[in-house]
């Protein structure tokens, strides 16, 4: 990707991103490694972490935010069949919640974007 793109983009594992293990590993471990200079973007391309954001009011990708969108609800199905299953480590009255934050997510992903 060239250095004149304009846009703010998500990375292409939006819900679990490079930004959230790291950001787990520093919590659990107190290590915090470096992040990668560019990062598979969720319209396809490569583009520098930092113009990346998993906030939907700071993307201006549209295709970066439809991908969003599509992933935060695909991750709240799973959320709660997984809360559905017998035997899960996961119970209906976790599950529900994290599925309706996704969900709510996704909504704001498909919402107005901010001006460019």
């Amino acid at each position: 990707m060239g250095g004149d793109d304009p846009h703010i983009h998500v990375e292409s594992k939006v819900v679990r991103g490079v930004a959230a293990v790291r950001e787990l590993m520093a919590s659990t471990f107190g290590l915090a490694g470096d992040l990668p200079s560019l990062v598979e973007i969720g319209c396809g391309l490569r583009a520098p972490y930092a113009m990346t954001s998993p906030r939907p009011e700071s993307v201006t990708c549209l295709a970066c935010r439809e991908h969003a969108r599509q992933e935060h609800l695909r991750f709240a199905d799973e959320a709660e069949r997984l809360g559905g299953m017998a035997g899960s480590t996961i119970s209906m009255a976790e599950a529900k919640p994290a599925a309706d934050r996704h969900r709510e997510l996704a909504e704001r992903f498909s919402g107005p974007r901010r001006a460019e």
